[in-house]
């Protein structure tokens, strides 16, 4: 991590030119502006810069969409202005002489835009510590990297596509060597821009692969996911690769997920707050209730889990994502597992794939959670055995229409995220369905082409 005073010295020896000024979207991908670095220090760090409030109401393929009250043509689509939290100040190492910092919005008098992902998961983790809580996470992404490159890859229409492996590579060393030029710039990139890497793997699917981040408070965790990911794509195109976070590239495949490890903390002392030795399943009272309480919103909050259609294909019996949201005792099966010991002891839901704004899965998980310890929730018994095959649990949302309907009808979500935050991701959900309906894809063609 970089200090100002760090930077200015870069700036002043030329060793960083190049600041990226950047935010999430409600994609949970960074957009802003490249400044020149000396013009960063003497006018960004203290004004901001101004982009346009039309970066939180686009779609995946930057169109301006309806339906939203935030930002709108009839509003004419005005500025928010980009405030540097200097505390993600960083280096780049996979860019030339390039530095970045993750910004808050406000409006440009101070006030923020609540819509905003990064701004909802603030306001979580706010309420986490009014309730006397700190809240640490972990998200583990999955990604598939491929021989051929971005351009490539969109010129063959994304099929035919290479695996950077022929086999599953599944924890195996001599298949993931092969790949280890590529893996071992990512895992060393990260390190040097500030995001501490523990290790990477191989996955169940061909050129499938995982590189783990250790652990951090909430925000914290969002911005080098986000950071993360960015990452692994730029340097995938460096390298004349393509890699996807798709969370189902093909039905042949394993999906890709994004589990994610949650845990209490006490907010003073920052002493663990999950384990307790002598309790059933070594989980504190306080555990037990945020785990309750993710259960019991993962349905209506499912959205935020999968908040594209294609997020629902990974939801296949057998291939290790959840459709049961039931909770076990590291149990690959169920929507919840409880892994790890003492301060370690964590909560880890299964439901996210690599698709997911981590800002506002995050925000679901603390938001679900605080409320199970609001209504002193109990989550029963572990589930044992096979989830998949249960009869008696609720189920994970199976289409996007269903996590839609049961968004638009959460009272948790009004209540933790506010009206107008609500109607925003609600809206956000609504024309991704709407936009997928105006498509007839290749599917629909080789069924019913000669055949209906």
């Amino acid at each position: 991590m970089l200090s100002l005073d760090d930077l200015t010295a870069l700036v002043g020896t030329g060793e960083v030119d190049t600041v990226l000024v950047a935010f999430p979207d409600l994609q949970g991908r960074l957009v802003g502006k490249r400044v020149v670095g000396r013009h960063f220090l003497d006018h960004v760090v203290a004004d901001g810069i101004e982009a346009c409030d039309y970066l939180l109401a686009v779609d995946v393929d930057m169109e301006p969409l309806d339906g939203y009250t935030f930002a709108n043509w009839d509003l004419g689509y005005g500025d928010v202005t980009a405030r540097p939290d200097m505390t993600t100040l960083r280096l780049v190492p996979w860019l030339p002489a390039t530095a970045l910092v993750v910004c808050d919005l406000d409006d440009g008098s101070g006030t923020p835009i609540e819509v905003s992902p990064r701004r909802i998961l603030q306001r979580q983790v706010a309420r986490a510590r009014e309730a006397g809580f700190a809240v640490k996470c972990g998200t583990e992404l999955e990604f598939y990297v491929f021989e051929d490159s971005f351009r490539e890859a969109e010129e063959k229409a994304f099929r035919g596509l290479v695996p950077h492996s022929s086999t599953i590579e599944d924890y195996q060393i001599f298949q993931t060597s092969r790949d280890e030029y590529f893996i071992r710039e990512i895992r060393n990139a990260m390190i040097g821009a500030g995001i501490p890497v523990e290790f990477s793997k191989g996955e169940a699917g061909r050129g499938q692969h995982e590189i783990n981040v250790t652990y951090g408070g909430a925000l914290e965790t969002a911005d080098r996911h986000c950071i993360y990911k960015n990452g692994v794509r730029e340097i995938a195109a460096l390298r004349g690769r393509a890699a996807t976070f798709m969370a189902k590239w093909s039905m042949t495949e394993v999906g890709s997920s994004c589990h994610v490890h949650s845990s209490l903390w006490g907010a003073g002392d920052d002493a663990p707050a999950m384990w307790d030795a002598g309790a059933e399943s070594n989980l504190s009272l306080a555990a037990r209730q945020f785990l309750a309480g993710q259960i019991a919103g993962a349905a209506e909050l499912g959205w935020m889990y999968a908040p594209y259609v294609n997020s629902y294909k990974r939801y296949q019996p057998g291939s290790w994502a959840p459709t049961a949201l039931a909770w076990g005792i590291d149990n690959r099966t169920c929507g919840f597992r409880i892994v790890g010991h003492g301060a370690g002891r964590r909560i880890e839901c299964r439901i996210p794939g690599a698709d997911v704004n981590p800002y506002l899965t995050l925000a679901a998980l603390i938001a679900s959670g605080l409320a199970g310890i609001e209504a002193q929730l109990d989550p029963g018994e572990p589930f044992a055995g096979n989830a998949y095959d249960a009869h008696d649990v609720a189920r994970v949302p199976a289409t996007l229409v269903e996590a839609i309907a049961a968004f638009e009808a959460s009272g948790l979500a009004r209540s933790a995220f506010g009206d107008d935050v609500h109607h925003h991701l609600l809206n956000t959900a609504r024309q991704e369905w709407a936009l997928s309906n105006r498509v007839v894809t290749d599917w629909e063609l080789r069924r019913n082409f000669e055949r209906i």
